[in-house]
């Protein structure tokens, strides 16, 4: 199985909104532990896996600003967020078996590890799971950005981000029914697009370290195993292919 893994170590990227299943709001404790059960399954193929997750299922920076709130308040509120989706995301791992370690941007010790990178590189060396909490640790940052940031320093072969849809689409496909959806893009065509799949300094950091971002949908079960494989629906973001 490890021969036919198209990258060796990956960061998965999964959106908030996710973790809510069908609720309008919060975690759903069935889709965290179907999430947790796709990630065991790939551990099992000697992937070294990271995680980001990000805290718009609880509270999402840009709308508390938008109805008035402080701008960095509002973000680290959204940062807690997703330090909230990393604990429980880390309790359904360890309730299967998968040892699992939380490291956040703002330190907490009493709940999680602070951020250390070569201490994360150490856990990913030892086959353990590293979820990366609270962002970037700054305001204005979004989670794509901090999952481009710790995908560099983690020096990942890909970003994989697990949404609701199984790829980048010309509109939203839930809206407009006649989107279609890209095989393939380069980081320039989502810029230049506007496709909002990412936010463009996320898109920016990955173009500068040449590391491709693969969207699929994490809703179907086994799909984060297929994607590692270069099998099922996804679209990969990268450099232009070689003509």
């Amino acid at each position: 199985m490890s021969a036919a893994l198209r990258y060796k170590r990956v960061l998965f990227k999964v959106s908030g909104e996710v973790l809510m299943g069908d609720r309008a709001y919060g975690i759903d404790p069935e889709t965290v532990s179907a999430v947790a059960r796709d990630v065991a399954e790939v551990l099992k193929t000697g992937v070294q896996l990271c995680l980001v997750i990000g805290g718009g299922n609880i509270f999402r920076g840009v709308a508390g600003a938008a109805r008035g709130m402080d701008r960095a308040s509002a973000d680290y509120m959204g940062m807690l967020a997703t330090v909230m989706n990393a604990l429980a995301m880390q309790d359904a791992l360890e309730r299967i078996g998968v040892s699992t370690r939380v490291q956040s941007a703002i330190p907490m010790s009493t709940v999680c590890e602070p951020y250390i990178r070569r201490r994360a590189e150490r856990h990913l060396e030892k086959g353990r799971v590293v979820i990366f909490a609270a962002g970037t640790g700054s305001p204005f940052f979004t989670t794509d950005t901090a999952a481009a940031l710790r995908a560099a320093e983690m020096n990942c072969d890909a970003m994989l981000k697990g949404t609701s849809v199984d790829g980048v689409y010309t509109a939203d496909p839930k809206k407009d029914p006649t989107a279609e959806r890209f095989d393939a893009l380069t980081y320039l065509d989502v810029l230049s697009k506007d496709l909002r799949v990412m936010d463009a300094s996320a898109i920016s950091l990955m173009r500068e370290n040449a590391i491709p971002v693969v969207v699929f949908s994490i809703r179907e079960p086994g799909n984060l195993r297929n994607v590692l494989i270069g099998q099922g629906v996804f679209t990969v973001i990268g450099e232009p292919a070689e003509t």
